[in-house]
């Protein structure tokens, strides 16, 4: 413990850079996205400590939370604005095609054709009048692996 403090007492970046670089590595190995955050602060007050500004420890402390503070709600807002809720996910293809127009390429039957969307072909249902081949509908929902889809 003699030799952190006395690295300390020389060079404070150190510690708060191995600070940084933990945290940051704990976020990479288990993804938790409360690290990241708290590994920059811990970043910053590195810097500032490398820029010569010395205030000791329990204020380099404050300094850091307060930062970690911080950036934290701000990153909350940011994700909040970029990437909102009620967007769907990315992964869930699926739930993307809901609202899409989609071509039919296999004539419905008893409400079940195929259609063309997003790249692929897929199983769907439709409730009424059957559009010919060629013709749009758009993706209403999901039935299992297939879509419902409506007239356009």
């Amino acid at each position: 413990m003699d030799f952190v403090s006395e690295l300390y007492t020389a060079q404070p970046f150190w510690i708060w850079l191995a600070i940084g670089v933990i945290l940051l590595a704990v976020e990479a190995a288990f993804s938790t996205e409360w690290l990241l955050w708290p590994a920059v602060s811990a970043g910053v007050v590195a810097v500032l400590t490398a820029l010569g500004l010395r205030i000791g420890l329990p204020l380099e402390i404050v300094v850091f939370s307060l930062l970690t503070v911080a950036s934290t709600l701000l990153s909350r807002r940011l994700v909040k604005r970029v990437n909102p809720g009620d967007a769907p996910d990315i992964n869930a293809r699926d739930s993307r095609l809901i609202g899409q127009r989609a071509r039919v390429v296999e004539a419905f039957i008893d409400g079940r054709g195929r259609v063309f969307v997003s790249g692929a072909e897929w199983p769907a249902e439709i409730v009424g009048a059957a559009p010919p081949v060629g013709e749009s509908v758009i993706v209403d929902g999901l039935t299992g692996s297939g879509l419902k889809v409506r007239l356009a």
